[in-house]
This record gives structure tokens, sequence and C-alpha cells, in this order.
């Protein structure tokens, strides 16, 4: 589940730096020592660092995980550290993400194409047609892996709690 939510900090604009169990903590929390390594660590782009506890929803009300992370929050509050307990998405959302993910490497891709992708999808179109419009007999195979690389950069835009496929409805994303 931790490399589920690096995945989506890696897909975030925002998100610049990532780091996978980033240090041990040691200490009181008032009434026991405790020892913790957090699962992930994010720098952001206005500076502020999350630091990101994954745990399963149905161990949330733990007494032992909620004591934990109150102590993790204390100390993030104390650091100027924003804290956050990630315990996963949809299911649907988290397979389109992995699916996109082999395609967010521009060198895996016809760059060239992108100005082309990003114009054809200017006003609500699928997939499909988007790929009927664009590849000519030369580009066949070539148009799908980059609207995915748009989709995972979030240049062009589409419902992901729904399967991705042909029928996706995509369009332009807002840029800035």
């Amino acid at each position: 589940m931790g490399l589920a939510r690096i995945l989506f900090a890696d897909r975030d604009p925002d998100v610049v730096a990532i780091a996978a169990q980033p240090f041990l903590l040691e200490g009181s929390d008032g009434e026991r020592m405790r020892r913790h390594v957090p699962d992930v660590l994010l720098g952001h782009a206005d500076g502020a660092v999350t630091v990101v506890d994954v745990k399963a929803a149905s161990r949330l009300a733990d007494p032992a995980v909620v004591e934990q992370f109150a102590w993790m929050r204390q100390l993030c509050d104390r650091h100027g550290y924003r804290f956050e307990v990630w315990s996963g998405v949809d299911l649907v959302l988290l397979e389109n993400v992995r699916f996109m993910a082999g395609y967010r490497r521009a060198a895996l891709i016809a760059e060239e194409l992108v100005p082309l992708v990003l114009d054809g999808a200017g006003s609500p179109c699928t997939v499909a047609d988007l790929e009927r419009r664009l590849a000519g007999a030369e580009r066949w195979g070539l148009i799908r892996p980059v609207i995915l690389h748009l989709l995972w950069g979030s240049l062009l835009v589409a419902d992901l709690s729904r399967r991705l496929d042909g029928d996706t409805i995509v369009r332009a994303g807002v840029v800035g």
C-alpha cells in the first residue's frame, strides 16, 4: 500500500521530492518511549514537508495505532510538517494510475505528437475517437501512449474513478 502512495505522489505536480522510510523517530510521548519509521516523506514545491504513515483502514481504530498517530501528528506540528494518514484509494482509480504510470516518461512517447493530441482533445471526446481522428496509418499505435502520458501529467483529464479504456472521455486539462 505504501508503494501506491508513492505512485500518487509521483503523479502530483506539487510533490518535488519523495523518500520512502526516510528516518527513525525516537522519543517520549509523555507516558512511554516510542520508536517509529514513517512510510513516506514528501517535499512540496512550496517548501512544505508531509510525513505520511500508511495503514489499512481496518487498523485505524486500533488504540495502539491511534496513539502512534497522535504522537506523530504532535511531532509533525511541533516541527512545522504536515502529517497524513493514507489508507488507500478506490481500486479502479489505483489500477488506472498504475496503468498510466507506464507512460509517465516522456522518452517513451512520440513527443512531436503532444501538441496534436492536446489540440484534438480541445473539446471532450473518447480516447478511441481521438485515436481515430489523429492516427493515420503511419501513426497508428503512437497516439494512445501520448494520450496516457498526458493523462498521467494531467494535461489531459478524465474521470479516473471509472475503468480507463477507449470509451473514456478525455479533454484538455487546465494548465497553470
